[in-house]
């Protein structure tokens, strides 16, 4: 009988593993091929595995909340009409660790008996999986302490957020008894708040992205001294030359033409004028990259923020990045992104006047040095140079900010780069063809 097998997809350099969040299909459901049946997430993105081809769904082989490697089996389909036997269910499953997780002891304390061996059961009959088994040895929770823990998933199997909670609830109670001394880590201690209760407050759970993005920021604020310099824009000529070509544009191309393509083409030669600023960093070595990919930021509709990447800007013209520009940001809003689509940016855009505001001060996306907010362009007041002399007429002028990483970026290199952005985007050729 021909079976299928459902595994976890490579999803780019660097990610091995990913969460399980979600079966959108149940065991004996039939499916079409390239429909979804597994939503899984990485720390990077949220994505779906779709079936390779139709057929019934004929064992799932992880639960929700369970993690797996990249290459495991997660599902099996069968064709309609036919089923699974258990030699070929058993045989599918992912290997479980034959050998024992034990508990070492320092030398010193060898005289002192060892902790029980972890079996694949709890006493209560909660299935303990390899992973839990590996946060147990690492966190030090002992086979007394996980036979507490009444897991939550399918069978009583005790899931990663189980014995995550067990391990905090386990801290929390610690602390209490402890003196109080200064923390060695660099990371702040979190800060204790009233509990609230009642009708006039509403509490929400961070869910895993935004959970994922506070965790970024915090990161990127301790590792980078920022520094934020801002420009005035005048970008009359731009807007004047975008307002007559949008139509044009959108018949010839089949593509919307906005504003984020034309930051994206000034950045990216700014970049070149400038290398340094196109750079990371890693201990006392800064890497200078010789390729350029700017990342853009994009809310979501549930209110969150991923950076689709342009990998390559300057290798593509303004048609080019205006085409990738916005099948990216259609399908990071229809949560459509493969985990390699926001890896790999050298530099960061972030439009704020997409939402009205004039400027701001972005945080740096790790692990680059520097990101450009952009503000929303405003009609101005404004002094006009001319050979019969200064005249106040009607702007269209934004404001651009930069936030750097001063480790690297000093404030004259943040200037310079800055100041020529803001020169490719006064500069605009406005006779310029599409």
């Amino acid at each position: 009988m021909a079976k299928i097998e459902i595994l976890i997809p490579a999803m780019g350099e660097g990610i091995t593993e990913a969460t399980i969040t979600q079966f959108l299909k149940k065991e004996g459901d039939l499916v079409e091929e390239e429909e979804s049946i597994i939503e899984i997430a990485t720390d990077k993105v949220d994505s779906e595995i779709p079936a390779p081809q139709s057929g019934k769904i004929a064992k799932f082989l992880f639960a929700e909340g369970d993690v797996a490697q990249v290459g495991d089996v997660v599902a099996i389909i069968v064709p309609d009409g036919e089923e699974l036997g258990n030699e070929e269910i058993k045989s599918s499953e992912p290997a479980t660790v034959e050998e024992e997780i034990v508990f070492e002891l320092p030398k010193e304390e060898a005289t002192v008996e060892a902790e029980p061996k972890l079996a694949s059961k709890t006493e209560n009959g909660s299935f303990i999986s390899p992973l839990v088994r590996k946060i147990a040895q690492e966190e030090n929770v002992s086979l007394q302490e996980l036979n507490q823990i009444e897991g939550s998933g399918e069978n009583k199997r005790i899931t990663k957020k189980d014995i995550l909670q067990f391990i905090e609830n386990k801290e929390s109670q610690t602390v209490v008894s402890e003196p109080i001394v200064a923390p060695v880590s660099s990371a702040p201690s979190p800060v204790s708040h009233q509990s609230y209760n009642g009708e006039n407050v509403e509490i929400i759970e961070m869910d895993r992205m935004r959970k994922l993005i506070a965790q970024y920021m915090v990161q990127s604020k301790q590792v980078s001294p920022h520094v934020t310099s801002f420009i005035d824009v005048d970008v009359t000529g731009l807007v004047q030359w975008r307002n007559k070509v949008k139509n044009e544009f959108l018949q010839k191309q089949g593509q919307k033409l906005t504003f984020t393509p034309i930051f994206v083409e000034a950045v990216t030669k700014a970049l070149k004028d400038y290398p340094m600023v196109n750079v990371s960093v890693d201990g006392d070595k800064i890497i200078r990259k010789k390729f350029i990919n700017i990342g853009m930021a994009t809310a979501l509709p549930s209110g969150n923020l991923i950076v689709p990447v342009i990998k390559s800007a300057d290798e593509k013209n303004l048609v080019g990045i205006t085409k990738q520009v916005n099948d990216l940001a259609d399908r990071a809003r229809a949560n459509k992104l493969q985990p390699d689509e926001i890896q790999g940016s050298t530099f960061t855009i972030t439009n704020l006047g997409a939402f009205g505001s004039t400027t701001g001060t972005p945080i740096i996306n790790q692990p680059e040095v520097a990101i450009l907010a952009v503000g929303a362009i405003k009609k101005k007041p404004a002094v006009i140079e001319t050979p019969q002399g200064d005249t106040i007429g009607i702007r269209n002028i934004m404001v651009l900010s930069l936030s750097y990483d001063h480790r690297v970026v000093d404030g004259a290199l943040g200037g310079m780069f800055l100041k020529r952005v803001a020169e490719y985007l006064e500069n605009f050729d406005t006779d310029r063809n599409i």
